[in-house]
């Protein structure tokens, strides 16, 4: 299997690892057949991600997608961030090869249900997109009452 330096780079010297221990918003997402699981922690101020930090038990595509995302978001807002696909983290890593390709899911999965606790606990909204586990916002919801 043929990773990029940059998913190698992740793997090796991940960014972000630990717990927030006063996060505004946590985020967990496994797949059990694989048996990767991620725990994705968000800080907030003023509706934008002020940090992130993430604890995952996996392979290392698992480890460099995590790392990868806690990146890509901070400094967006929550908006901003429910639009990070899988796909864009898989991109941001240089791409993972196929049989990979769910670790990028699950950090995305995982992001997004961070976002989603964080908008429960602060009694926001949640739309359909946040609580459906996909990670796009062309999947549909929109045409739906």
């Amino acid at each position: 299997m043929e990773y990029t330096d940059k998913v190698m780079d992740h793997f090796m010297h991940p960014r972000n690892v630990g717990e927030i221990k006063d996060a505004d918003g946590v985020g967990e997402q496994g797949n059990a057949k694989c048996g990767d699981i991620m725990k994705l922690y968000i800080k907030v101020e003023d509706g934008k991600i002020t940090d992130a930090k993430f604890k995952t038990f996996g392979c290392g595509a698992a480890i460099a997608t995590s790392s990868m995302v806690t990146e890509m978001v901070v400094g967006k807002t929550l908006d901003e961030a429910l639009t990070i696909s899988n796909q864009a983290v898989a991109e941001a890593l240089g791409g993972l090869p196929p049989v990979k390709m769910h670790c990028s899911l699950l950090a995305a999965e995982a992001l997004h249900k961070a976002i989603k606790d964080y908008k429960l606990k602060n009694g926001l909204p949640v739309d359909k997109c946040d609580d459906c586990g996909a990670c796009c916002h062309d999947h549909g919801h929109e045409d739906e009452e």
